[in-house]
């Protein structure tokens, strides 16, 4: 073999050894040239069942804690969608009695040894009113939600990080279990903060048509006053996500930042699949299609004129589906890619039960409880990579050598 062929040789195998890494290899400058700068921890829809709660959840965050990242962020969801009989972790939205979800959430953040970042998940508050869950009003629900994790301008964690929060245009809020009166209030579980030429926000953005339809038994169809109440709830939150979301693009623009991270719960589907049960919608108009009332269209909307505009990389990191993805998925009006758009579908799991057909088993729920590591570069041309974080002792399937 000639020198010059060994050279090319070697060099092919060397690209192919750093992209199996997470590493992505080009030219200078502008390229995906060097090793990647630091790392996030991303995650959500979890726990959804006791093992979870017990196990596979701390074996999660034990797994965290031992790599070497800078800040997590957890997408929504604290619990399953409805509550689970004879549990003996908390599965229903009472807070009442401790330990509850959202005590139990905030164990789990504060035993993470970096910054903890959360954002809430339509789980957590919009489907409350399930009678499964306790029949609670889901926005007095989202208003204890802020006073137990968004009380301050801190993250999370053992090690904390000071964020921005939104205070203006203002969401609803109500403290009456009957959901009246309500008030205006900021969206402070709406959060930002800029990490070494990335800039990061998280917006309350959720499952169940951005709280637009019933969530199920106990949230009304025709109530009129139930019907309008999650309309007026929906269209305050709505501006405010749309004006963080503007903010946040003229923050990283203003500060010259590399890339733009989203992270909100909801799937809100990007197609007419209505893959993994996402909503099905027009690619080109982003309108929904598949009847349900469409709570996705104007924010995505504007993410899409947003990331547009920006140029630069733009990652949207949501769960609801419970499908780990990463993909392309955001067309143009015309129906080309948004090629500088990424999203990451983050690890979730729906629990395994005897009546799954097949039948499972109990012992299998912590099968999907792993992570998603964000490896970031603010000089390399795409600035992300991501790695599916497989927990070694959450692994059911085939278990960890």
């Amino acid at each position: 073999m000639s020198r010059r062929k060994a050279v090319v040789v070697l060099a092919a195998a060397l690209a192919v050894a750093a992209a199996l890494a997470g590493i992505a290899v080009a030219g200078k400058g502008d390229g995906n040239n060097k090793t990647f700068e630091y790392a996030v921890g991303l995650w959500g829809d979890l726990p959804y069942s006791d093992l979870q709660a017990q196990t596979g959840v701390p074996n999660l965050i034990a797994d965290m804690n031992d790599q070497d990242i800078e800040f997590s962020v957890h997408d929504g969801d604290l619990k399953a969608g409805n509550s689970i009989a004879n549990s003996v972790t908390p599965t229903t939205c009472q807070s009442a009695v401790s330990p509850s979800i959202y005590s139990q959430g905030l164990g789990y953040f504060n035993s993470l040894e970096k910054p903890a970042i959360f954002t809430p998940g339509d789980n957590d508050w919009t489907d409350c009113d399930r009678t499964s869950n306790g029949g609670f009003n889901s926005l007095e629900r989202l208003q204890y939600e802020r006073g137990v994790f968004f009380s301050t301008d801190t993250s999370l964690g053992q090690q904390q990080m000071k964020l921005e929060v939104q205070s203006t245009p203002k969401c609803l809020g109500t403290t009456s279990s009957t959901g009246s009166p309500t008030f205006q209030t900021p969206c402070v579980e709406n959060r930002r903060w800029t990490f070494r030429k990335v800039t990061y926000a998280t917006l309350n953005v959720q499952g169940t048509c951005n709280n637009l339809c019933s969530s199920g038994a106990g949230d009304s169809t025709t109530d009129p006053d139930v019907i309008k109440a999650r309309q007026d709830e929906y269209a305050a939150r709505e501006a405010a996500d749309e004006q963080w979301l503007q903010d946040t693009f003229d923050e990283a623009s203003s500060q010259g930042s590399a890339a733009v991270m989203i992270v909100w719960q909801a799937d809100p589907g990007f197609d007419t699949s209505g893959y993994q049960g996402a909503p099905k919608r027009d690619p080109e108009t982003l309108v929904e299609s598949d009847g349900n009332p469409d709570g996705f269209h104007d924010i995505l909307s504007k993410l899409r004129n947003l990331t547009i505009s920006f140029k630069k990389p733009v990652v949207l990191v949501h769960g609801d589906s419970h499908y780990f993805m990463v993909d392309k998925p955001l067309l143009d009006s015309s129906g080309r890619r948004v090629e500088n758009f990424t999203r990451v579908e983050t690890f979730g799991d729906h629990t395994f039960t005897a009546t799954t057909n097949p039948p499972g088993d109990p012992s299998w729920d912590d099968n999907n409880v792993h992570w998603v590591k964000a490896l970031v570069d603010p000089q390399s041309r795409d600035v992300f990579a991501f790695q599916a974080e497989i927990v070694p002792a959450n692994r059911v399937a085939v278990p960890s050598p």
